[in-house]
């Protein structure tokens, strides 16, 4: 590759700047640069070539940018665009740009929009010290500075703790000194974070927008926040994707089908929905891809199966591929209505691959789209619950190959984000109330607006494997996709370990869906697993469904803030560079700090305990003061698991579904810290299916608030109700942990509280009936 930096950059002279509607223009010597503040803390920045159109349509910006708030200034060196938060100046001679916040340095650029024999190239100077996130889904290590990493989504069937390129690759860049650098740009091409250790970061296209944003925050919650502002916040999941699914490479028939959910429901294992692979469509793996309708001798009465198993509280979850077999019974009716992708002269561009002799829906095509959206519509009539998008990167995508709006390598790693948008786009026309489920392998910066599920692809089932989903979770979370995943205990390989098992299991508790997923040679479902096995993936279970409230309220607060679910410990100390790191330790929402055991036989586990709590064991109540590092012995049936002192922690009642829940009757676990004199934590609720219930006034916040001195424990209840829900009253069972000796008395609103307490546990119960319409006030003397 030819390197034209230093000569080019010398071309680039300033010309003169103008404010133009909407957004402030640099006019040099080459072409014009047009800057645009969406946000205090968001600032857009593009290069437009002369002989070259402005590309106005982003695939991944919903905020439309604009320059209030804003001022500029010039004198004889430099112009100043100065936002109510981030600040640009402009270099006149040599040519340069550069951005800080509060007065500080964010960023500045190396070297501007260039051209190389290969690439368009702009790189930016970075510090010695600084950690660098993002890239999509890899495994790598937290700290990915060092590498070069290909933008060009693609499975890695089998990985274990190393995986350089994989389904989800991103053109975001996240530091340590918590700003973001997002290049609004889909086409190929490489993201170099420092590979030459000249502190140079280097993003690389084959063509398409030259444009980035810079993005700052205050905290890490507020720069996920102020990112997801930017590309959308993920709308909410119907409140079964938060349950059990049962999950295997395949189901065969109709029959098997019916049979498992009734295995699970005889060994009263917790179960929400079934997810059937590719054999609903036909009998055998390959030559039947692209037919996308039920198999009618394998499954001859489908709509009474999906039925039956609805009447069982089972949604049912279908795979569907983009890819249209020449064999398929469709392909005659594809090729007919125009749907494929094209070759050179305009006929269906057909290849080979694992599966076939196949073509690619073109989705780019209106008649592609739609098309595939009547496909949806039809399943969604018959009464499927949920979509799965299976190898959407798309997994072979020749780069002869043309869509309706450019070549293979211009929409590639748009590909499967575009197919998640059609998918909720015939929701919406279709099904207005309904909130999609849509598990997809692979796509890009904002696609969590689209309601997309992500999933870590193919990983092996083994200990590497296990080792590499925390890192690729948090990775995600810090990039707008916080609800990425692991096929849980494995996918790929017949490894059959019933210890991994059990810890992939005991993890997924913790992490944002629950869907053990395997090729069939070794079953995914507890409920064909050895007695111990399946006995400790029944605890794993029945805790993730204790957890519902608290988990929908982390669902709730990321579609609101973008605030991920698993977060790294930095979020908690930011300044402490030790955890920039850390990803065997994880926060999952605020109050809860998860250590995964990830390998066979571990006996004992090191915890960071984080400095500005005092965290409890949540199994043994046991407390441990922040700020120390220990080695944690473990157990064969948990997971090192912690939770915040001064926490509210709602969790449910036992439940074979998410359908039995409605958050009427809710365990209330606090927390008792007397270092912690004042704590609030809210809860919301819904009705768990309704799309945008929040934004309807169809919902309920309940707002717990603690107040402690030397010799009371005041709790406080208050209720915010939309205006289209309909309150009730709460059977509360109220269990306060490490509460130093048994109360004198408790009243609540002035009425005297039975209550029992455990001296050898340190453990206060007692039960509040609250009608939610009035607030009510509990105090504990002792």
């Amino acid at each position: 590759m030819t390197w034209l930096f230093e000569d080019a950059i010398q071309k680039r002279e300033f010309i003169s700047y103008e404010e133009k509607k909407g957004f402030f223009q640099i006019n040099v010597n080459d072409g014009i640069f047009r800057i645009v503040r969406h946000a205090p803390k968001i600032i857009e920045t593009t290069f437009i070539s002369k002989g070259e159109s402005f590309f106005e349509d982003s695939h991944a910006v919903i905020s439309e940018g604009d320059i209030y708030y804003t001022i500029s200034r010039e004198d004889e060196q430099y112009v100043y665009i100065i936002t109510d938060g981030i600040k640009v100046t402009i270099q006149k001679q040599p040519f340069n740009i550069s951005y800080s916040y509060k007065g500080k340095e964010i960023t500045t650029v190396k070297n501007g929009y260039q051209k190389t024999d290969d690439f368009e190239t702009i790189s930016f100077n970075l510090k010695p010290e600084e950690v660098l996130y993002g890239g999509g889904a890899r495994a790598l290590g937290m700290n990915r500075r060092g590498n070069r990493l290909e933008l060009y989504n693609k499975a890695h069937y089998g990985y274990e703790d190393r995986s350089e390129l994989m389904n989800y690759t991103m053109p975001i860049v996240v530091s340590s000194n918590k700003y973001l650098i997002h290049f609004d740009n889909a086409p190929i091409g490489f993201l170099d974070l420092d590979s030459k250790a000249d502190n140079t970061l280097t993003y690389e296209t084959i063509s398409g927008r030259k444009t980035y944003q810079v993005i700052v925050g205050d905290s890490w919650l507020d720069l996920t926040k102020n990112y997801t502002k930017l590309t959308g916040t993920q709308p909410m999941p119907p409140r079964w994707a938060l349950g059990n699914f049962s999950s295997r490479f395949g189901y065969h028939s109709q029959e098997e089908v019916t049979a498992t959910v009734e295995k699970f429901r005889e060994e009263n294992i917790p179960l929400d929905a079934i997810i059937i692979d590719i054999f609903w469509f036909g009998k055998t793996i390959q030559g039947t891809m692209g037919n996308l309708a039920f198999d009618r001798d394998s499954f001859p009465n489908p709509k009474q199966m999906i039925k039956g198993l609805k009447d069982n509280n089972v949604k049912t979850v279908l795979v569907t591929e983009p890819f249209v077999l020449t064999t398929s019974n469709r392909w005659d009716e594809a090729v007919k209505a125009d749907v494929l992708a094209k070759d050179s002269i305009g006929n269906p561009f057909t290849f080979d691959f694992y599966f076939g002799n196949t073509g690619l829906i073109d989705i780019y095509n209106p008649k592609g789209k739609k098309w595939f959206q009547n496909i949806y519509k039809d399943l969604a009539d018959l009464g499927v619950s949920g979509v799965w998008g299976d190898l959407g990167e798309p997994e072979v995508h020749p780069k002869g190959l043309h869509h309706a709006t450019g070549t293979a390598d211009e929409v590639h790693n748009i590909y499967g984000h575009n197919w998640a948008e059609s998918v909720q786009e015939m929701y919406t026309q279709n099904f207005p109330n309904t909130r999609p489920f849509i598990l997809m392998r692979a796509g890009s910066s904002g696609s969590q607006r689209f309601g997309m599920i992500p999933w870590s692809g193919d990983v092996n089932r083994t200990w590497g494997g296990l080792q590499s989903q925390p890192e690729i979770a948090l990775q995600m979370g810090l990039q707008g996709l916080a609800f990425m995943h692991s096929d849980l205990g494995g996918f790929a390989g017949n490894n059959l370990d019933d210890e991994l098992y059990a810890r992939w299991l005991q993890y997924g508790v913790f992490q944002p869906i629950y869907r053990p997923h395997a090729q069939e040679e070794v079953p995914a479902e507890p409920v064909f697993r050895s007695d111990k096995a399946k006995a400790l993936a029944k605890e794993s279970i029945e805790l993730r469904y204790k957890l519902l409230p608290y988990n929908y309220n982390l669902v709730f607060e990321n579609n609101q803030t973008g605030a991920p679910l698993m977060r790294a410990l930095f979020f908690e100390e930011e300044d402490n560079k030790k955890l920039q790191t850390n990803a065997s330790t994880y926060l999952w929402g605020n109050d809860f700090l998860v250590t995964p055991i990830v390998q066979s036989e571990q006996k004992g586990a090191k915890v960071y305990f984080p400095k500005n709590s005092n965290w409890f064991d949540f199994y043994t109540n046991k407390k441990v003061e922040g700020g120390q590092t220990l080695t944690v012995k473990t157990e064969e049936n948990y997971i090192p698991t912690y939770v915040r002192g001064g926490a509210f922690i709602p969790t449910a009642k036992p439940m074979q579904s998410t359908a039995e829940y409605n958050g009427t009757n809710v365990d209330l676990h606090y927390y008792y810290d007397a270092s912690v004199t004042n704590s609030k934590r809210t809860l919301y609720n819904d009705d768990g299916a309704t799309k945008n219930a929040f934004e309807k006034g169809s919902y309920e916040i309940l707002e717990f608030e603690a107040e402690t001195t030397t010799k009371l424990l005041e709790l406080e209840f208050e209720a915010e109700t939309g205006a289209n829900y309909k309150t009730t009253t709460k059977n509360i069972d109220v269990v306060i942990h490490n509460f130093p000796k048994a109360p004198k008395r408790i009243k609540s609103n002035g009425k005297k509280v039975d209550y029992n307490y455990n001296e050898a546990t340190k453990t206060l119960r007692f039960n509040l009936q609250w009608e939610t319409s009035k607030d009510l006030e509990t105090q504990i003397k002792y």
